[in-house]
């Protein structure tokens, strides 16, 4: 068996770089800054589950095994964290009896006070190899750099850096029909990512449905006053006719580019004109980096 380490948060292409070339993975399901300095916390750019099912994928499916059986999280605790790096690579050797070699990345470290890192596990008898971090516009890429260029607006860069657009997907809830009233009907996805109003601006974004090309204002709707969202949603306008008529309990949605950051306008008719000249640009956005 070939185990990847580490925990891939946005399973980006420097990621699958590491994932491709084992057939079991390893990660935790917290991060470990979560627990041990949630203040620095970085906004993570998948939910748990929504990671564990991409490294699932990622993974070398040569042995015929499914993904996600080969994926194993941990719980992360303060008590795991105080381990000497030795406890780890007991646990690993009996966790794992049939370990062939452990691929990691660059900066991958274990144990208190990360101390344990590929050159410990080697001089303890492990196969080990560290793959070199894949390089965007000549830069790693990194999960760091992808929230960045997120919260930049800049999601052509952050889909280049990913190998796929940034995905949400969330429960569909109900809406005032203010949506319908402007002769702009919306779906209203409030994303399962508790991190998002951290990752990205609130504002007008292209984005691509299940249903088709689509326009989608991600933020509280400020124009409508009292009867604004008291919680970032997405109001997801379908660009095309054939809109689902079935009410929806989910909807997924890939960001493809963001248009302008969410205001207040002076009228109802000044904001249907604006919608307008959004829904026109999504028509007309094409991807250009990805």
């Amino acid at each position: 068996m070939n185990l990847a380490v580490g925990f891939f948060d946005g399973v980006h292409l420097g990621h699958r770089g590491i994932l491709s070339r084992a057939d079991a993975a390893l990660t935790f399901l917290e991060h470990p800054l979560s627990v041990l300095a949630p203040e620095k916390s970085p906004p993570l750019l998948m939910t748990p589950e929504e990671r564990l099912v991409a490294i699932a994928s990622a993974l070398d499916g040569s042995n015929g095994i499914n993904g996600v059986d080969r994926v194993r999280a941990l719980p992360f605790t303060r008590e795991l964290a105080a381990e000497l790096p030795e406890s780890f690579a007991d646990w690993l050797r009996r966790s794992y009896p049939g370990l062939e070699t452990v691929f990691c990345g660059p900066n991958w470290r274990f144990g208190a006070g990360g101390t344990g890192d590929a050159d410990f596990l080697r001089a303890r008898g492990f196969a080990v190899e560290t793959v070199p971090m894949v390089r965007h516009e000549g830069e790693p890429i990194s999960s760091t750099r992808i929230r960045a260029a997120l919260k930049a607006g800049d999601l052509p860069l952050a889909n280049a850096m990913l190998g796929s657009p940034f995905h949400i997907s969330g429960e569909v809830v109900a809406g005032k029909g203010e949506g319908r009233r402007l002769g702009f009907p919306t779906i209203n996805v409030r994303p399962d990512n508790p991190s998002l109003p951290r990752l990205l601006p609130s504002g007008v974004y292209v984005v691509e449905t299940q249903h088709g090309r689509a326009v989608a204002n991600w933020g509280l709707a400020p124009t409508m006053g009292a009867r604004a969202w008291p919680e970032p949603v997405f109001e997801v306008h379908i660009l095309e006719t054939s809109v689902p008529s079935a009410p929806l309990d989910r909807l997924a949605v890939s960001l493809l580019g963001f248009l302008r950051p969410e205001r207040r306008f002076a009228s109802i008719k000044e904001l249907r004109e604006q919608i307008a000249a959004d829904v026109f640009s999504a028509s007309h956005y094409h991807l250009n980096r990805l």
